[in-house]
């Protein structure tokens, strides 16, 4: 589960964050492009963009389910 008191400093506010456990896969960035980004080292994702539709939601919520570090939170 991703720890909210360790998001990237990069996120935007809102519910969906991904913290300083992500391993750059690049997976939420293939699934959510959209909403997710890599920072400028390569080193972490980051959401750019929180969720403005249902089509955006599920994408996120597939990337939050699909992460293998579980590095990908939702507060809402």
């Amino acid at each position: 589960m991703a720890d909210s008191s360790d998001k990237v400093v990069e996120n935007i506010p809102g519910p969906y964050y991904c913290d300083y456990s992500c391993i750059a896969c690049h997976l939420c960035v293939d699934t959510a492009p959209e909403n997710f980004k890599m920072n400028d080292d390569d080193s972490n994702a980051y959401v750019y963009k929180q969720p403005e539709d249902d089509e955006e939601r599920e994408l996120c919520e597939e990337a939050l389910e699909t992460c293998p570090v579980n590095a990908i939170g939702n507060d809402g």
